[in-house]
């Protein structure tokens, strides 16, 4: 699950990182959520572009939106099956411009039951490209509305201490072959969405405040004291494993 992330560098950084040529005068934004626009790159006959998409998935054959629901996440084990995601695997891949990503660690069972926020980085301080998929919805009107879903992948050790699953951050070499439908086909595409190296993230406990959209400052990826999480052991009953994704009710909020 991948319900909320941040962007904080200049807009220079990002089109140095991934070569775009447009210069897209964005501001910074520390609480990214489901339906707000998102930026992303995508790639056309082998130049990349930066593009602004609507988070939030909608297949180019929906007919009905309302019918539909809220899909911001797709998981790479099941992106070549699924026919929601099977025509933008193939065809119309992006990297979403990140430099973090927010995850809720649940403890306890019902009414007695916390979360705790973490904003989750790179701890080179790089950005994060976090692999997505993008596709144009056409209405019976005419309009026109592109959509996107971020690529989730099983956790990594690190990421285990707080939730089972995370997106599919690239690696720097795999930024290419991600964005080439044309030369790369979907198979080896989705290979490439799988967890990220231990070393390479960072988790910092991060204030309450970021459980509302409306908050949307520098000071929520700022880190506050708490204590860091363990690792939960393998052989650790289901109680004190990390909510899986399928069930945490985080993602109902969007």
């Amino acid at each position: 699950m991948c319900g909320r992330f941040f962007i904080a560098q200049a807009p220079e950084v990002f089109a140095e990182v991934f070569g775009y040529p447009e210069r897209p005068n964005f501001p910074p934004r520390y609480n990214v959520a489901p339906t707000q626009p998102v930026a992303v790159v995508t790639a056309r006959d082998g130049a990349r572009h930066f593009r602004l998409v609507r988070w939030g998935f909608w297949p180019s054959w929906l007919k009905d939106p309302k019918t539909f629901p809220l899909v911001i996440n797709a998981r790479a084990e099941t992106i070549l099956e699924k026919p929601t995601f099977r025509g933008a695997v193939r065809h119309r891949r992006c990297v979403f411009l990140a430099d973090g990503f927010y995850e809720w660690r649940r403890e306890g069972t019902g009414r007695g039951a916390t979360k705790t926020p973490f904003a989750i980085r790179r701890a080179d301080g790089a950005p994060m490209a976090l692999a997505g998929l993008w596709e144009s919805w056409l209405g019976a009107d005419g309009s026109e509305i592109d959509t996107a879903a971020i690529v989730t992948t099983g956790a990594n050790g690190t990421m285990a201490a707080i939730h089972d699953r995370m997106p599919a951050i690239l690696a720097p070499d795999a930024v290419a072959p991600w964005l080439d439908t044309g030369g790369v086909e979907q198979g080896a595409a989705a290979a490439l969405c799988r967890p990220c190296p231990d070393d390479w993230l960072r988790l910092d406990p991060v204030s309450d405040r970021v459980n509302a959209v409306r908050n949307d400052d520098s000071d929520l990826i700022v880190p506050v004291s708490r204590p860091q999480p363990a690792a939960p052991k393998p052989d650790a009953p289901p109680a004190e494993q990390p909510r899986s994704s399928d069930e945490d009710a985080q993602g109902a909020l969007f």
